[in-house]
C-alpha cells in the first residue's frame, strides 16, 4: 500500500513535477463544492468564464506557470455516451485549461474499456514515476487517494496513458456550447 493522501496532498504533489503530469479522469460526475456555482450557470446557459471563480482561476494560474517552464500537462476525459451535464460543462471549461496550456483529450467509456483501459479510478502520473491513486464515491465524492512509487504498477500506468492518448480525441474537437 502506499502513501495515503488528502486534496492537499495531491496539489502539493502537481507542484513539484520536473517534466510530465498526466491524469486519467473516469468518473460521470465530480461533487466538488468550489465548482458548484460555475456548473449551475451552466445548465441554465448563463455561464460566466471560470476565471472568474477563485478556485478554477487558482488551478489555471498553477497551469500556466508549470508549462511556462516547459513542463507539460495532459488529461484523457473518459465520457458517458452521452455525456453527463457535468462532462458537457467540462468540455465548455475546458477551454480555459487549454489556453492555460493544458492539453485535454477525450475518450468514449466504450472505447476505452474495449482497449482495456481501467475505468475505475482516476489517477495523475507524475514523470512516469509516481502515481497518485485517487477515489470516489458513485456520486463523485474524493474520498482520497494514495502515492504509488512500485515500478510495475507505474509501468502499467505508463502503457495506459499510451493507449489513453493513442485512442482519445484533441478536446478541440469537442468542444460544447452552454
Amino acid at each position: 500500500m502506499g502513501e495515503q493522501l488528502t486534496g492537499e496532498d495531491f496539489n502539493s504533489l502537481f507542484r513539484y513535477f520536473t517534466d510530465t503530469a498526466f491524469r486519467l479522469e473516469v468518473q460521470p460526475v465530480y461533487t466538488v463544492t468550489d465548482e458548484r456555482e460555475s456548473f449551475e450557470e451552466f445548465l441554465v446557459g448563463e455561464p460566466r468564464p471560470v476565471t472568474e471563480f477563485p478556485f478554477y482561476a487558482a488551478w489555471l494560474d498553477q497551469i500556466r506557470t508549470v508549462t511556462s517552464q516547459g513542463r507539460r500537462v495532459e488529461r484523457v476525459r473518459v465520457l458517458e455516451e452521452p455525456p453527463t451535464d457535468y462532462q458537457r460543462w467540462e468540455m465548455w471549461s475546458g477551454q480555459y485549461n487549454i489556453e492555460a496550456g493544458e492539453a485535454i483529450h477525450y475518450l468514449t467509456r466504450s472505447r476505452a474499456i474495449e482497449i482495456d483501459l481501467p475505468v475505475q479510478d482516476d489517477w495523475w502520473l507524475f514523470d512516469g514515476q509516481r502515481l497518485a491513486l485517487m477515489r470516489f464515491t458513485p456520486d463523485g465524492e474524493p474520498l482520497g487517494g494514495e502515492i504509488i512509487s512500485e515500478a510495475e504498477t507505474v509501468a502499467q500506468h505508463c502503457l495506459w496513458w499510451d493507449l489513453a492518448v493513442q485512442h482519445s480525441t484533441p478536446a478541440t474537437e469537442h468542444r460544447t456550447a452552454p
